[in-house]
């Protein structure tokens, strides 16, 4: 009931403002430059071995495997070694519906219901509410750790920090001028982008992204992971990364199982598009980084005249941040996710849904490749660094205010430098830890540590 909205929402936006004013005298903002590690902090890998608790054994050497690519891949893939030190460092408490897991290569170009293309935010494995801060945090540091892999300096690195936290900052600045409801009509498409952009090279690298996004069709996906055999049509055997379980049969009444459930999850409307599909194959899939050891599969459906639909089906686990933040956690964690994704997307997935298995597992369910498109940061020049720096600290703080309220960060943050600079501070000294702990982690793998995938 409206009667019962909080508090917060009952205040003015210069009340919100001034609340957030406030904090400073909790936390200044000048802290947010130190980084100390605990004295107790876990080692590189009792946090790999926590990490990879009930994880498909055999793919967890490629898990390894791709993040001994760079201190940036380890990054990517040890999202709860910056949980436990984001949660074991004083914050400002001022919670929202996090992305959790804030680097730059968990923001992209994908399709809205209405086949237009935006740029969002786009991976929530991680959501939970959070203080605001920490998704900041993590997306400078993973800047750095960008610049560093093209080669930059320190000083760039530490300067392309500063332009993420000064870019949310100005875009919470306007967010909070709008009603929520404008703030909730808000995306990043093709027109708002090119039109924040004024560099002429900028404007055209964006219009072909969104372009190539628009190419990544299941049309044209399809063909590469299918095959006709007499009346069926299977996903086609790519292993490592895609294949058959050896108890197929079991399997494949295994899915039949979860997307009876995942169905139910779903709105009136979409349960009647699900239901002109049946099922016709189901494999695993081996995903991204780190997911790579949970339990992912391709679904693929198929209608009466052979037109097809396919699915991702991905394992949900307890948020990284789940043991910081002071908060019960949901019993089914796809739920969780799509909660939290329905909350920061400017707009979603319309087959967006959750399910759980005969053993208590937790599932979210999407399109698979629905016109999505992430790019390989590591190929860009300094240059394209910085402007994906702005577009992805705009994409944060639209988020943000969508899924809360940009008022008491941003009141918090205020109209000086002090903030930007001190996330930049931190960045680089935080960025120096994740060298430190990659180096270790090589140790590890090569003393047999932790296994390599041949």
């Amino acid at each position: 009931m409206i009667d019962d909205l909080p508090p917060s929402s009952r205040k003015t936006r210069e009340q919100r403002l001034e609340q957030g004013r406030s904090y400073r005298q909790v936390f200044p903002r000048s802290e947010h430059a130190r980084w100390t590690p605990e004295s107790n902090r876990p080692s590189v890998v009792d946090l790999l071995k926590e990490s990879n608790e009930d994880r498909l054994g055999t793919l967890i050497p490629i898990r390894h495997g791709r993040m001994l690519a760079s201190p940036l891949a380890y990054f990517r893939g040890m999202a709860n070694s910056m949980a436990y030190d984001l949660g074991h460092m004083a914050s400002t408490e001022m919670t929202v519906q996090s992305c959790g897991d804030c680097h730059l290569q968990n923001f992209g170009w994908f399709g809205t219901p209405e086949r237009n293309i935006i740029f969002d935010v786009n991976d929530f494995d991680e959501t939970m509410a959070a203080p605001w801060e920490w998704d900041l945090k993590r997306l400078a540091v993973s800047f750095t750790l960008a610049a560093c892999v093209i080669g930059a300096s320190n000083q760039f690195g530490k300067a392309i920090a500063t332009t993420v936290a000064r870019e949310y900052r100005d875009q919470l600045a306007l967010y909070n001028a709008y009603s929520p409801l404008e703030r909730c009509y808000k995306k990043l498409d093709s027109i708002a982008v090119s039109s924040h952009f004024v560099d002429l090279d900028t404007k055209t690298r964006l219009v072909k992204m969104f372009d190539k996004a628009r190419q990544h069709t299941m049309e044209t996906l399809l063909p590469k992971l299918t095959v006709r055999i007499g009346e069926e049509i299977k996903i086609v055997d790519q292993p490592p990364l895609i294949y058959h379980s050896p108890q197929s049969e079991r399997y494949f009444y295994e899915v039949g199982r979860l997307l009876s459930g995942y169905r139910n999850s779903l709105s009136s409307d979409r349960r009647s598009l699900l239901d002109f599909y049946a099922l016709s194959d189901a494999a695993y899939k081996v995903v991204g980084v780190g997911s790579i050891g949970l339990r992912c599969g391709l679904v693929l459906l198929k209608d009466a005249d052979d037109s097809l639909l396919l699915l991702q089906m991905k394992e949900a686990r307890a948020s990284v941040l789940a043991p910081y933040v002071g908060m019960v956690p949901q019993s089914n964690q796809g739920e969780r996710i799509v909660s939290g994704q329905r909350l920061l997307q400017a707009a979603s997935d319309i087959f967006l849904g959750w399910t759980i298995d005969s053993e208590g597992r937790s599932y979210y369910v999407r399109q698979l490749r629905d016109m999505k498109l992430s790019v390989d940061v590591t190929s860009f020049s300094q240059a394209e660094l910085a402007d994906y720096a702005r577009l992805c600290g705009w994409a944060l703080a639209r988020a943000h205010s969508k899924a809360g309220d940009p008022a008491c960060p941003l009141g918090y943050i205020g109209g000086s430098d002090r903030f930007e600079v001190a996330i930049g501070q931190f960045a680089i000294a935080y960025s120096e830890q994740v060298y430190r702990d990659f180096e270790a982690f090589q140790m590890a793998a090569k003393n047999g540590l932790v296994p390599i995938a041949s």
